[in-house]
């Protein structure tokens, strides 16, 4: 069972607000927040492309998922989410986040915050409130896209909180104000064994860095994000039977 879902449409701010501040504080008083490195690590080749030498927290990171918001792409966000360390928000219109499927990617139920935001001005608020808090890691929002100030808005916050932003729209969306730190694309690919999920991951911008393009599986027997370029060669081969 999740942490906490919030369902006020439109929100009551300040219920919601002493609701996560409750919430937090409980999480901080069991010693769960963590110490924080500069950057989240994801696997040794994307991160060698990244100035931060991963992907920098204290910043705003927007990713393209191609297909359903809810599809594969969510399977790579939340091992980022995870690997952030310590409490996570969820913000989106209908937050079906499905616990065994996050648990297994490493972002336990007692670590999630939901927030269900059916309004885009609420689901702003909620996440500039999260960004700004020092006891969340990281929060994650489902959006279509943000104009240039709510973007500006929202990376200040994340720059003075220290925590992780992320925000999740399909690649179909318009294109929107290039105000994050970076720009992913993020596609399935056929996975070649039931507990290698593969995705093909695009840098489309990064500010200070270049782009790139990675075909990764995950492994879930040791949580290793590998990059197959540098994998070994059977673990790149299709089985068949």
């Amino acid at each position: 069972m999740m942490n906490m879902t919030a369902r006020f449409s439109p929100l009551d701010r300040s219920a919601l607000l002493a609701d996560l501040r409750s919430q937090v504080a409980g999480l901080e008083h069991a010693g769960s927040r963590p110490g924080r490195e500069d950057a989240v690590p994801l696997c040794p080749s994307l991160d060698q492309a990244l100035p931060a030498g991963g992907l920098a927290r204290a910043a705003l990171h927007e990713v393209l998922a191609v297909g359903e918001l809810g599809g594969p792409a969510l399977g790579f966000i939340a091992l980022a989410l995870a690997r952030s360390g310590g409490t996570v928000l969820w913000i989106a219109p209908e937050p079906e986040a499905w616990p065994p499927g996050l648990l297994r990617f490493g972002l336990g139920p007692e670590r999630l915050l939901l927030v269900r935001a059916t309004r885009q001005a609420d689901a702003l608020w909620a996440m500039e409130e999260a960004l700004r808090c020092r006891a969340i890691s990281a929060a994650l929002l489902f959006s279509p896209g943000i104009n240039l100030t709510a973007g500006r808005r929202l990376m200040l916050a994340a720059e003075a909180g220290g925590a992780l932003g992320i925000l999740l729209r399909t690649d179909s969306a318009a294109p929107g104000p290039a105000v994050a730190l970076t720009r992913w694309r993020i596609a399935p690919l056929p996975a070649l064994e039931p507990d290698r999920p593969r995705w093909q991951v695009e840098l489309l911008r990064s500010r200070g860095g270049a782009g790139g393009q990675w075909s990764l599986c995950w492994r879930e027997d040791d949580g290793a994000l590998e990059d197959e370029a540098l994998a070994p060669a059977p673990s790149r081969r299709s089985r068949v039977g």
